[in-house]
C-alpha cells in the first residue's frame, strides 16, 4: 500500500487549478486533476517535468452534469485513500441582475456551488472510511463582499461559504477538516476565458451602461496590479500539509484583509459611497 499522499483537484487546465497541480506535484503528491475537455489536457501536461508527469493522473469530469460526477466516482473506486480535495472548477457569470435570466444564474450555481456538492459527495465516503482528510473549497473574496455587476458569481460563492460552515460542523469527528480559500484579485482567466457576460450587460439600451463601462474601466485599469496564483497555491498546500487542524478561512491578496476589516467596521453607508467612488476612478 503506498504511503504517497493523494490530492483531487477540479478544473485543473487553467487558473488556480493548473497553479495547485503544479505546486503539489512539486511536493510529491500524487495528483488527480481533473478537465473537461480532451483539448486542455496540453495545458496541464505543459511545463512538467517526466517526475511531476508519472505523478499525474489526468481525469475527464464536467462537475456541473450528474452523470459525469457518477462516471468519476466509480472511477475513484480505484483509490484506496484521498488525502486532500481541492475543489477549485468554477468560473463567473457577469451582467446586471435585472438583465440576468434565471437561466444564466442556474448555470452559474451548477458548477460553482452545486458542482462542489457532487464532487464532495462523492469523496467523503472514502475520506471517512480512511478516517482523516482536507477538504478546501476555492471561494473568493466575493464570498464576503458583494460586487456591482456579478451577483451570479458573488451569490454562488456566498453559499459556498454557508455550505461549508456547516459541512465542516458535520465531517468533523470523522478527522475530515473543511477550509474555505478566500484569494482577491489574481492574474488567473476567471476574467476572461473564465467569464460568461451576460449579452444584455453594457449594451446600447441597457439603464446599465454607464456602470458596466466604469466596473470595465476599473478592471483593466487594475488587472496589472493583480497578485501571482503561486501565492494562492503554496498557501493550499501549507492548508493541506499543517499538522494542526487548520482554520475555516484563510484569505490571500493584497489588500483582502483590509478590505474585510473596514467592512465590518464602518457603517453600510459609508462603505456603499466608498464602493461606488471606486468605479467613478479610470
Amino acid at each position: 500500500m503506498t504511503t504517497t499522499k493523494t490530492v483531487l483537484i477540479t478544473g485543473a487546465s487553467g487558473g488556480f487549478g493548473k497553479t495547485f497541480t503544479k505546486v503539489f506535484l512539486q511536493a510529491g503528491y500524487h495528483v488527480i486533476a481533473t478537465i473537461r475537455q480532451e483539448n486542455k489536457k496540453q495545458d496541464v501536461l505543459f511545463g512538467l517535468s517526466e517526475q511531476e508527469r508519472r505523478n499525474l493522473t489526468l481525469m475527464f469530469l464536467d462537475v456541473s452534469h450528474d452523470q459525469s460526477v457518477a462516471h468519476f466516482h466509480t472511477a475513484l473506486r480505484a483509490y484506496n485513500r484521498i488525502d486532500v480535495l481541492i475543489n477549485n472548477a468554477g468560473f463567473a457569470v457577469a451582467g446586471f441582475a435585472e438583465e440576468l435570466t434565471i437561466e444564466e444564474y442556474k448555470l452559474q450555481f451548477e458548477t460553482n456551488f452545486f458542482g462542489v456538492i457532487r464532487v464532495t459527495n462523492a469523496v467523503l465516503p472514502l475520506m471517512r472510511k480512511q478516517g482523516f482528510g482536507r477538504i478546501i473549497n476555492i471561494s473568493s473574496i466575493s464570498g464576503l463582499v458583494g460586487f456591482p455587476g456579478l451577483s451570479p458569481y458573488v451569490s454562488s460563492k456566498y453559499a459556498l461559504e454557508g455550505y461549508s460552515e456547516s459541512l465542516r460542523l458535520e465531517v468533523k469527528d470523522f478527522g475530515i477538516d473543511v477550509v474555505l480559500l478566500e484569494p482577491g484579485s489574481f492574474q488567473t482567466n476567471i476574467w476572461t476565458s473564465g467569464t460568461h457576460l451576460s449579452e444584455n450587460a453594457g449594451g446600447d439600451a441597457s439603464p446599465y451602461k454607464s456602470m458596466f463601462t466604469s466596473i470595465n474601466n476599473r478592471m483593466m485599469a487594475d488587472r496589472e496590479k493583480y497578485g501571482n496564483p503561486i501565492e494562492v497555491g503554496v498557501l493550499a498546500l501549507i492548508i493541506a500539509e499543517s499538522k494542526r487542524a487548520p482554520s475555516l478561512r484563510y484569505t490571500v491578496g493584497k489588500g483582502v484583509n483590509f478590505m474585510l476589516t473596514l467592512k465590518r467596521l464602518i457603517p453600510w453607508k459609508i462603505w456603499e459611497r466608498l464602493v461606488l467612488k471606486q468605479l467613478q476612478k479610470p
